[in-house]
């Protein structure tokens, strides 16, 4: 199998490289800069990239984008969001319908940030999509992958929820608070978190490459999310550190802004569908043993 991977040094990109490779994938990283053995140059952002280079894989996979959590959202970082994903979707897309030999499927990162702020409504991929800016990102993301669908190459949209994993995102950003007891319910506590944890994120991103019958949209999310408190009392247990430093909604908004209603103080109640139809098998279903093994 013959794979492209865009966003190959981002927190997926690089626990899923090693699971590839140990399918017997040939991967080629797709870089911005001078390309070296083993990698092809693209522009997303200057709509450049020779549609023939993409010829003769079996896997096109597009994990890049602009860290949503990597800075207060001014008008310009939200600038580099939208477009670092849109972008590069659209041109990668409009370069496999133009392919001779177009790839088994087109592999797509979305977010569950599709669905805005649903209080305790439960969702799955059927649901509607929400409001605020991560939604409107999310459906522009997935639209720019029609010229694919439309030239017959199966596309999945993986909405993926915060990542728990050792080397970052969500859990990296929390330990250290929370090891030194300054941890605490953000808000009314109330809002559920979708989480996932990174090895199962990866073996179903796995499933979505090998299994045909997976296309569109794919809640990549544990079956039992949890509220905000839930998840900020079950990660004090496990580190023995008390949760009772609480950050109220005012003062979330004081320090991050428009990010934290969208992403603090948002609640998002995702189920996973479809991995549940397809009798997918997580290895970390409940918070606690995700935490277990990715906290210590």
């Amino acid at each position: 199998m013959k794979v492209a991977i865009a966003g190959a040094s981002g927190l997926v990109g690089s626990a899923l490289m090693p699971v590839l490779k140990s399918m017997g994938a040939q991967i080629t990283r797709m870089v911005r800069s001078k390309p070296k053995a083993g990698e092809l140059e693209w522009h997303p952002n200057q709509d450049e990239i020779s549609p023939g280079q993409l010829e003769g894989f079996d896997t096109i996979i597009n994990l890049a984008g602009e860290n949503i959590a990597g800075g207060r959202w001014t008008d310009d970082q939200k600038r580099k969001i939208r477009e670092s994903r849109i972008n590069g979707t659209h041109l990668l897309s409009e370069a496999i319908a133009k392919l001779s030999h177009k790839p088994r499927v087109f592999i797509c990162a979305s977010a569950t940030g599709i669905y805005g702020d649903r209080d305790d409504e439960t969702l799955d991929e059927q649901s509607e999509s929400g409001g605020g800016f991560l939604a409107g990102v999310c459906r522009e993301w997935e639209k720019a992958a029609d010229p694919a669908i439309k030239a017959g190459v199966r596309v999945v949209n993986l909405r993926l929820g915060p990542i728990l994993a050792r080397e970052g995102g969500m859990l990296a950003k929390l330990l250290t608070p929370f090891k030194m007891g300054m941890g605490g319910k953000v808000g009314s506590g109330r809002q559920y978190i979708s989480w996932i944890a990174i090895d199962d994120a990866i073996q179903a991103i796995k499933l979505a490459i090998e299994d045909a019958s997976i296309n569109g949209a794919l809640n990549i999310v544990s079956p039992n999310p949890v509220t905000n408190e839930e998840f900020t009392k079950t990660l004090g247990h496990v580190l023995n550190r008390p949760t009772a430093l609480a950050m109220p909604a005012f003062a979330a908004r004081l320090a991050f802004g428009e990010m934290a209603d969208e992403m603090l103080l948002a609640s998002q109640r995702v189920l996973p569908k479809k991995l549940m139809a397809a009798r997918f098998e997580f290895k970390y279903p409940n918070l606690e043993g995700a935490f277990r093994e990715y906290v210590h």
